[in-house]
């Protein structure tokens, strides 16, 4: 394998595969806060944030872990003005005590919050603007979770990184993910390469998976497929990614390792294919080459939508699950381009309309969708270049379905939008 592309999907893995405390919207706003606090140096008298619908439709409905079960732009803000430690990023209210929330009560019932919906065309975008007395900071996160490009204090730049204000903004290596080299590079990979990224990922979202299914968080979606239909392992597969969405939605303040900026695309990608691996027993190191697998095809899938549409980003997640399923089968290049076109087939087209507790349904039904496009191929059954929005090849039908996704539904989005916006 080329060498150029093998070290960029190790440092894709390692960008990709990072530990968040929380829903990761408004972890990022929490996020913003803090470095805005670190750089202003004080506690303000005044908030002023600005974020984009999509920023306001993924808070709305989802608990800030660490706050006692509080949500909200307010609220995510506020805990990391007064809670958190901007050094840990996304899991910046990883440490909260409760001494900490008692000044942010205090904090929210004194200072003066201003909120603003932002106009650029990117549907990530984050800024925060903080006052006290005579002093100001301003901090701006756009594109992705912890793509901070500007902080200022007093009109001083104290960063100033080039940005741009499209709706995607992968990173130049995402270009050189196929499916095909995908395969390839799971085949050839140094485990010890990506073995530490990949335990985490294991332990943490198996972790909160376990949690939802014993504890009581949302609408107990992994529980109601369990107590429904059974425990075969294609049950188990979709309940136990469920059931992370049910802790992780609800206020669980354990750690998921996410995929593509999302918790729940974390959990969609890697439970199923552990959960399918734990029933074939086989070795460790095969679970870790499906796990690339699964998580590079999902990543893949997610570059041309970009990290927030109206377009559910558990579907690329769920194919890339039915994918990592494929290889550990002895799947190879066909079958999982196959399972891939199935299963984005089946279910593109699944609206996001912000972060709450149906998304645990969306996942079950997502994990679904990737199982059905993997077993079709098993059938020597498959859909074609012409059936809707499939396209001969699995690459031109990931264009395709990005496209869709990123163009097709701009105006989904905004529609959605205006009708959680009037709805609350």
């Amino acid at each position: 394998m080329d060498q150029k592309i093998y070290q960029a999907y190790v440092d894709i893995l390692r960008e990709e595969l990072i530990p968040a405390t929380g829903c990761t919207e408004p972890i990022a706003v929490a996020y913003a806060g803090a470095l805005a606090k670190k750089a202003l140096g004080a506690l303000p008298e005044r908030v002023e944030l600005t974020v984009s619908g999509n920023i306001i439709k993924n808070v709305k409905s989802v608990i800030v872990p660490h706050t006692a079960g509080r949500k909200g732009l307010r609220t995510a803000v506020a805990a990391g003005i007064c809670c958190g430690n901007a050094d840990k990023e996304l899991e910046v209210l990883s440490d909260v005590t409760a001494e900490a929330l008692g000044r942010m009560d205090d904090f929210l019932s004194t200072a003066e919050f201003v909120f603003g919906k932002s106009t650029a065309n990117c549907p990530f975008d984050i800024q925060v603007r903080l006052f006290a007395g005579d002093d100001s900071s301003y901090v701006r996160m756009i594109g992705h979770h912890t793509n901070v490009v500007r902080i200022e204090k007093n009109g001083e730049i104290l960063l100033d990184k080039p940005f741009s204000d499209e709706v995607v903004q992968a990173p130049g290596n995402r270009t050189l993910l196929t499916v095909e080299q995908i395969v390839a590079f799971a085949d050839e990979v140094r485990l010890d390469d990506v073995r530490d990224i990949l335990k985490r990922q294991i332990d943490c979202n198996m972790k909160i998976a376990e949690t939802g299914l014993r504890e009581t968080y949302g609408a107990s979606i992994g529980k109601i497929l369990l107590q429904s239909y059974g425990n075969s392992v294609q049950n188990r597969a979709k309940a136990w990614a469920a059931a992370g969405s049910d802790a992780r939605m609800n206020g669980c303040e354990l750690p998921v390792v996410i995929n593509s900026g999302s918790g729940n695309q974390g959990m969609t990608a890697s439970i199923p294919v552990i959960i399918y691996a734990k029933e074939c027993n086989v070795s460790e190191d095969l679970l870790y080459r499906a796990l690339v697998v699964s998580n590079l095809v999902t990543i893949h899938l997610k570059t041309g939508i970009g990290s927030l549409s109206a377009y559910c980003g558990a579907t690329s997640a769920g194919a890339g699950a039915g994918a990592g399923i494929c290889y550990l089968y002895g799947g190879r290049y066909d079958e999982i381009a196959h399972t891939i076109v199935n299963a984005l087939a089946i279910n593109s087209g699944m609206i996001c309309d912000g972060a709450k507790s149906s998304c645990a349904a969306k996942i079950a039904s997502a994990v679904e969708a990737g199982l059905l496009g993997w077993q079709m191929n098993a059938h020597d059954s498959q859909f074609y270049g012409g059936d809707g929005i499939v396209v001969k090849g699995v690459e031109n039908t990931i264009c395709a379905v990005s496209t869709l996704a990123r163009e097709g539904m701009r105006a989904t989005d905004d529609e959605i939008i205006h009708l959680m916006m009037e709805n609350s």
